[in-house]
C-alpha cells in the first residue's frame, strides 16, 4: 500500500500535468470564442435575461451529465450554502456585469480585463481561507497579467474611455472580483464535500434563481428577439461554453488549485484577438507575439509551482 508521503512516481506527475494542460487548453480555446458569442445576444434581450436563459439551461444540462455518471444530485445544507454563494457571484453577478460591459467596450477588452482573475484569485483566498500560494504562482500569476496587458496595449489603447467606456471597464473589473468570491465558494463546496458535476449544476441554478428575482424587482423587460443567431449563440455559451467547459474548469481546480484553473482567464484574450483577426479583420502587431510569450511563461511557472494550498 502506498504510503501518503510516498513521492509521486514521475510518469503520474507526468500524466497529471499532460491532463492539466489539456483542460487549460479546451477551456481557453472555448471561452476565448465566448466572448465573440456574446456579442450576438447584445440587444436581443436585456443581459440578466440572456446570462438568467444561458445559466438556466446550462444547469440542466450539467444535472442531466451528473445523473448519466452515476451521480446523486442532492446536496447537504452545508454544500447548498456553497453553491448559492458560487452562483450568486460566478454565474449571477460575474457574467451579469460581464454582458453589461460587453454593451459599452469591445468583447476582446473585456476578455483582457479577466486576465486579471488569477492574480485576484490569490488574492481572495489570502484573505478569506489564509492559504498560502508558491513564489512560483504569483509570478506566473504576474506574467500572464503583464503579457496580456503587452498583447493587448494596442487594444486597450484604442478604445477612448468614454463615460460609457470607462463605465464598461468599471463592469469588468467588479466580474473578474465576483468571479474570484464564487471560485472561493466552490472551494468551499469542496471542503463540504460536494461532487462537482452536482454542486457545479446546483450554483448554476441558484445564479438564475437570483438573476431571475433581480429581473422581477427592477422591473425588467422579459422580452427576447429570437433570432437564428440568439438561438444558436445561447446553445453554443450554454452547452459547450458552460456546461463542458465549467465541468471541466473545476475539476481542474480542485485537482490542482483553483490559481492554476482561473489562469485560463489570462490565455482566452489571445484567442479572443485570434477570433477577431478571423471574423472581424482585426489587425494586431509585433507586440502580439511578445506578450504571448509571456503568457505562456505564466502558463509553465503556474503549472510547474508546488501545491502550497487550494489557491
Amino acid at each position: 500500500m502506498t504510503r501518503p508521503d510516498a513521492p509521486v512516481p514521475p510518469s503520474s506527475a507526468s500524466a497529471a500535468n499532460s491532463a492539466a494542460y489539456g483542460t487549460v487548453v479546451i477551456c481557453a480555446l472555448v471561452w476565448g470564442t465566448t466572448w465573440y458569442a456574446i456579442t450576438f445576444q447584445l440587444g436581443a434581450a436585456d443581459p440578466a435575461i440572456s446570462v438568467m436563459l444561458r445559466f438556466g439551461l446550462a444547469a440542466v444540462g450539467l444535472a442531466v451529465v451528473a445523473r448519466l455518471f452515476g451521480q446523486k444530485i442532492w446536496l447537504n445544507p452545508r454544500q447548498h450554502l456553497a453553491a448559492l454563494g458560487q452562483g450568486a457571484f460566478a454565474f449571477g453577478l460575474s457574467y451579469f456585469f460581464v454582458y453589461s460591459a460587453e454593451e459599452r467596450v469591445a468583447s476582446a477588452v473585456v476578455a483582457i480585463i479577466f486576465a486579471a482573475l488569477t492574480f485576484v484569485n490569490l488574492i481572495v483566498f489570502r484573505l478569506l481561507s489564509r492559504q498560502k500560494a508558491s513564489a512560483a504562482a504569483w509570478s506566473g500569476a504576474v506574467l500572464g497579467v503583464i503579457g496580456v496587458g503587452v498583447l493587448s496595449w494596442g487594444e486597450l489603447s484604442g478604445v477612448g474611455l468614454g463615460d460609457q467606456a470607462a463605465i464598461g471597464v468599471a463592469f469588468g473589473f467588479i466580474a473578474v472580483l465576483a468571479s474570484a468570491i464564487g471560485n472561493w465558494f466552490a472551494f468551499k463546496g469542496q471542503e463540504a464535500g460536494a461532487s462537482v458535476l452536482p454542486a457545479t449544476a446546483w450554483a448554476m441554478a441558484y445564479g438564475t434563481a437570483a438573476l431571475g428575482l433581480y429581473a422581477l424587482a427592477t422591473g425588467t423587460s422579459w422580452t427576447v428577439q429570437w433570432s437564428a443567431a440568439y438561438v444558436w449563440s445561447l446553445l453554443y455559451l450554454a452547452l459547450i461554453g458552460s456546461v463542458l467547459t465549467f465541468g471541466l474548469y473545476f475539476s481542474l481546480a480542485r485537482s490542482r488549485g483553483y490559481a492554476l484553473a482561473s489562469y485560463v482567464s489570462a490565455l482566452t484574450p489571445p484567442i479572443a484577438m485570434l477570433v477577431s483577426i478571423l471574423f472581424e479583420d482585426a489587425h494586431f502587431g509585433w507586440s502580439a507575439f511578445a506578450g504571448l510569450a509571456l503568457v505562456l511563461a505564466g502558463q509553465v511557472c503556474m503549472i510547474r509551482a508546488p501545491r502550497k494550498s487550494a489557491a
